[in-house]
């Protein structure tokens, strides 16, 4: 299953009327988590929506709190029915911090898959030793890996790394928290194109292999441009010149 370019991200999404408008202007995929504290939201919003169950790609994240084996399945079944559905698509280890042991958390991520409580498993925020040592301790290929990247924060290694092992990298908070809206570079390619320097942020991701984004957005305006700017079309030159943007700003470290 390959995932859009475009998906959508909930942290912050209260309204079920947000993931419906989301839904009925193309996303086929919605992430969200446990520790967003909105997956009955998120699940209303599909219910709302006339899009069927079986057309959208639906992920969630185990919180750290919540990995030691037992925690991951009861937990998981708690998302499940907070969601309103009988499985999810792909269920992430959130972070590898707190209950997080490789030996014993990930083997009871690939009895929910044996038990088709979700049909991928993921990793986020893994650095390139923790993604070696989980896919030793994984059945169940990693199917994405969900980190933060933008133009102000970016791990080639990583990104590479993710590559070599056909692992989508599921890039969130494409826009640095509004921060891309200040960047001269950005303003200045965002203007040869008709666009935003959101667009541009969102169009370089979805640009660059293996990489699909999830930024959020609430109002249907911004749901609709976020998806109309995977089309456009930047220049190999203009993405050399966002590459440089990397300052190494992480947003959300652990």
């Amino acid at each position: 299953m390959t995932l859009p370019e475009v998906g959508l991200g909930t942290m912050g999404i209260d309204d079920p009327d947000a993931i419906a408008s989301a839904l009925d202007a193309g996303y086929r995929h919605l992430d969200t988590a446990q520790i967003y504290e909105n997956e009955a939201v998120v699940g209303e919003g599909i219910a709302k929506s006339d899009v069927p169950r079986d057309e959208v790609f639906l992920a969630t994240k185990v919180w750290a709190t919540n990995l030691a084996p037992e925690d991951v399945r009861e937990s998981t079944e708690a998302s499940l029915d907070r969601l309103g559905v009988d499985s999810v698509d792909l269920l992430y280890v959130h972070r590898p911090i707190e209950a997080y042991d490789p030996e014993t958390t990930l083997p009871a991520f690939d009895e929910l898959v044996e038990d088709r409580l979700t049909k991928h498993v993921g990793v986020s925020n893994f650095t390139q030793e923790e993604l070696a040592t989980a896919r030793e301790h994984l059945d169940a290929p990693i199917f994405a890996h969900q980190i933060e990247y933008h133009p102000f924060f970016q791990t080639p290694d990583l990104l590479a790394d993710n590559r070599a092992h056909d692992e989508t990298v599921v890039a969130y908070s494409p826009l640095a928290q509004g921060k891309v809206f200040d960047d001269s570079t950005l303003q200045d390619i965002a203007e040869a194109h008709e666009a935003t320097p959101a667009d541009v942020a969102i169009a370089w991701l979805c640009q660059k292999e293996g990489v699909v984004t999830i930024p959020k957005a609430g109002s249907r305006e911004h749901q609709e441009g976020n998806l109309a700017a995977a089309d456009i079309g930047l220049t190999d030159e203009e993405c050399a010149r966002i590459d440089e943007l990397d300052r190494g700003e992480e947003l959300f470290p652990e």
